[in-house]
């Protein structure tokens, strides 16, 4: 089984997971690639999401061995079997874990701040991660967790070798993995897109989970699609809710893709509100190659509109468009022509200024959206917003830089795009 990236991996984990609905679990995710499959675990299921945050306590001269591991309120498990094995003295022991500690407390405000861990006691603790390879970490959070008050510990990952599935069962009282393939080597394989997660996305995501709850969806219809775009064809993902009021177009930038961790977190607070979304690469990856193409806004345009024009024999509902950095050009330049079908425009830090002359040709309703600490961009946008004469508005992040990867400032962006959509692009009944 082949994932195309931790959001796919967690959708599809959440479904098999959705025997344990009725236990009202907590979902912690080990950091940093689990969490982003976490936090759709988290929402497939109603359920809290918290960070694991757990340090194992290897052996001096032999770090890979383990001898017991430490969590947060204090958590301490020591295997005295292999202490004794390993030749461990009292002082060696001790040395240890006051370094882990050290880094188990930075790790844990990094991620947390200062708010304090979900309780696990007597609740079902649900561990996360992207994948697994020996099992260690995944078997020290399982003791961690468990010594923490947990009543019951599940471990649910997307693809892991089948010894150590074996292994883990030892060590939870339910191991879920969607795929135990035989020829196993590296976790990163299973997936198309295993880029790095920042340790802002996990922030990023764990504050959208304490400040949007998680509430029972609708049901959502998701589809890998392949877009005509004049020709060429392009890759997409197509989510759409039941009943969708609209749906919007991701224009993506500076050689990002359809996997964007960023815009798919603002795709995902869409789909919440009702809203489809169609996130799909404006280039081909031999396109992608060469940078200059990402800066041939001409194209992009077309591109988009083509796409525009696919989507639209498609669906029946009004189409907007989400642009970011360079996509937001490509998304007013094709917004700007005679027959533009599209509804309403948002941008976030991008850079309507190379969209050009056309800009006073825009009629759909434009939002501007820029981080208050990336000031070049925020001058662009001022000057680019006295050139539209379309209904518009221009909001700023406060301590926002263009990345917007500051606790929150995605959250709020999140939130800007979808309240445009919803006032611009949803038909009003009555």
């Amino acid at each position: 089984m082949l994932f195309t990236d931790r959001t796919d991996a967690g959708r599809r984990l959440a479904d098999a997971l959705q025997h344990l609905k009725g236990e009202d679990p907590v979902v912690l995710g080990l950091p940093r690639g689990g969490v982003p499959v976490a936090f759709e675990v988290a929402r497939g299921l109603g359920a809290p999401l918290d960070v694991i945050v757990v340090r194992k306590l290897g052996v001096p001269y032999h770090r890979e061995l383990g001898f017991g591991a430490i969590g947060e309120g204090g958590v301490r498990v020591i295997s005295d079997d292999i202490v004794r094995r390993g030749g461990v003295s009292r002082q060696d022991v001790a040395t240890v874990e006051h370094s882990e500690e050290a880094k188990l407390a930075r790790q844990a405000r990094r991620f947390r701040g200062d708010r304090p861990r979900l309780p696990l006691d007597g609740r079902t603790a649900i561990l996360v991660d992207d994948g697994v390879a020996t099992g260690a970490s995944a078997a020290a959070a399982c003791e961690v967790v468990r010594a923490q008050g947990a009543a019951r510990v599940v471990l649910a990952v997307p693809v892991a070798p089948p010894d150590a599935v074996n292994w883990l069962r030892t060590k939870a009282d339910e191991v879920v993995c969607l795929s135990t393939p035989v020829g196993f080597s590296a976790v990163g394989e299973w997936y198309e897109d295993f880029s790095q997660t920042p340790d802002e996305d996990v922030v990023s995501l764990l504050e959208q989970a304490r400040a949007d709850p998680p509430h029972e969806s609708g049901p959502l219809t998701q589809a890998e699609v392949e877009i005509d775009a004049g020709g060429v064809p392009l890759a997409g993902d197509l989510t759409l809710p039941e009943n969708a009021g609209a749906v919007v177009m991701f224009a993506h930038g500076s050689g990002s893709s359809r996997h964007s961790p960023r815009n798919r977190l603002v795709a995902r607070a869409l789909n919440r509100a009702g809203l489809g979304t169609l996130l799909f690469d404006l280039l081909t990856p031999v396109e992608e190659a060469d940078r200059a193409n990402v800066f041939d806004i001409e194209t992009l345009a077309l591109r988009l509109a083509d796409a525009t024009d696919w989507l639209g024999a498609r669906v029946s509902i009004p189409i907007g468009y989400f642009g970011a950095s360079t996509g937001a050009a490509a998304a007013l330049r094709a917004a700007a022509v005679p027959d533009s079908r599209v509804g309403a425009v948002v941008s976030r830090g991008g850079r309507p200024d190379l969209a050009g002359a056309g800009l006073g040709d825009v009629r759909a309703p434009t939002l501007l959206i820029v981080g208050g600490d990336d000031t070049l961009v925020l001058d662009l946008n001022r000057q680019a917003q006295a050139q539209l004469r379309c209904e518009n508005d221009l909001k700023v992040i406060p301590g926002a830089t263009h990345l917007f990867e500051e606790p929150g400032a995605l959250d709020d962006v999140a939130d800007l795009a979808r309240d445009w959509f919803d006032r611009h692009l949803v038909p009003r009944v009555g």
